[in-house]
């Protein structure tokens, strides 16, 4: 690149990783909604992920279950909700609005007119009905305060009707409008996960009324999105940041450009970090390790993931479908994986070929986090949703 534009090489984002995503021992967290915060985003599709992904960065995670159900059900400090690429994420309650704004509204539209397009080709019920059903649905939850969709059934009988999707194809199925319509909710920022019915890692849940938030001009609400991000993982690339917002490159750009974002030079080419923070970045004083849990947002937060993530070991750490499993990490890198047995232990693997002190050295620490890890998640038993090759292999 040309004069004045700094190169910053794999060491110094392995640095900035460790300590803005709180994984370096000084830089842990105090408490899970400082998690959140550091991070922007948790990936909340696999429960046991939120939890996980807290404890490998709170200072003191002995208590991470009470605390992180606390801070979602209790304070409302976080909220479950859908955000970027149509996925169910954890954010801190103060970033509703802006999720919605810069990232639910345009899914959202299509979500609906894709429901009221397959229920009428169904033969079901019009855009009217589902309006009045909703309008209904919605009144019942805000009385319950939180509710399963069969309980809302309760209430509002029409959540249960049925209807075919994909009449002979080979993905045809009966939907109930109760499924569909929650959903459709969710994407439009009306209605949020609440609590779930068994423990911290069941994935059948009950909904709840969203907070309250004012609706944002879209434009605005990208840039300060892009901007709570990049000052999270920083530098990135346009690529990085189209694939983890879903958004379209025009809208990275113009969101890049309303945040005066300052290009640096990376290996795959040009990144971007938020205006001020060009400067050199030096690492933490102490070597670290981390177990992190599938889909934790390290792990999945950049779609370049060479500088941290060995391609000869994706096969092993990553599932067909693109999502990570449980990782092993030393010093801002990636070396292996982890699961945890039936009987409670976790086991872990290192796949990198490391010098015989290195590995000595992260063989020591890697064990103390594996039992730091066994300690609080205790007699619960975590499998993750999207299971690859290496943790099959170790939860035997």
């Amino acid at each position: 690149m040309g004069d004045g534009v700094r190169y910053v090489g794999v060491a110094e984002r392995r640095a900035r990783l460790g300590l803005r995503h709180r994984l370096a021992g000084a830089a842990r967290a105090a408490d899970p909604a400082e998690v959140a915060e550091s991070l922007v985003a948790l990936h909340g599709t696999d429960p046991a992920t939120v939890y996980l992904a807290v404890g490998a960065r709170l200072a003191e995670p002995a208590k991470t279950v009470a605390r992180t159900e606390r801070a979602l059900y209790e304070d409302r400090a976080l909220v479950r909700m859908h955000g970027m690429r149509h996925t169910v994420f954890v954010f801190p309650t103060e970033l509703t609005a802006v999720v919605h704004a810069s990232t639910g509204i345009a899914v959202a539209a299509r979500e609906r007119a894709t429901l009221v397009k397959q229920m009428a080709a169904a033969g079901a019920p019009d855009a009217a009905w589902l309006a009045e059903v909703e309008e209904s649905a919605l009144a019942a939850l805000a009385r319950r305060g939180q509710a399963t969709a069969a309980e809302l059934a309760e209430d509002e009988p029409r959540l249960r009707e049925r209807f075919l999707y994909g009449a002979g194809k080979s993905y045809e199925g009966v939907h109930t409008v109760s499924t569909r319509l929650l959903r459709v909710l969710g994407v439009e920022g009306k209605v949020v996960r609440g609590r779930p019915l068994g423990s911290w890692t069941s994935s059948q849940f009950r909904w709840a009324v969203a907070p309250e938030h004012p609706e944002l001009d879209v434009a605005e609400a990208q840039a300060e999105l892009l901007r709570r991000w990049l000052t999270a993982c920083g530098p990135a690339t346009e690529a990085d940041l189209k694939w983890w917002s879903g958004w379209r490159v025009t809208e990275v750009r113009r969101a890049l450009a309303a945040i005066k974002a300052q290009p640096v030079s990376l290996d795959e080419g040009t990144g971007y970090v938020v205006d001020g923070d060009v400067d050199p970045v030096t690492g933490p004083e102490e070597p670290w390790a981390a177990l992190l849990p599938g889909l934790d947002p390290t792990a999945m937060g950049w779609q370049r993931r060479e500088w941290y993530l060995a391609p000869e070991l994706w096969p092993s750490l990553f599932d067909r479908s693109g999502n990570v499993g449980p990782t092993v990490w030393w010093n801002g890198r990636v070396v292996g994986g982890w699961a945890q047995r039936g009987d409670g232990e976790i086991v872990w693997r290192l796949l990198e070929d490391l010098g015989g002190t290195e590995r000595r050295a992260v063989e020591a620490a890697v064990a103390l986090e594996a039992e730091r890890l066994r300690e609080w998640v205790g007699a619960s038993r975590v499998t993750p949703r999207f299971r690859t090759p290496l943790e099959r292999e170790l939860a035997g």
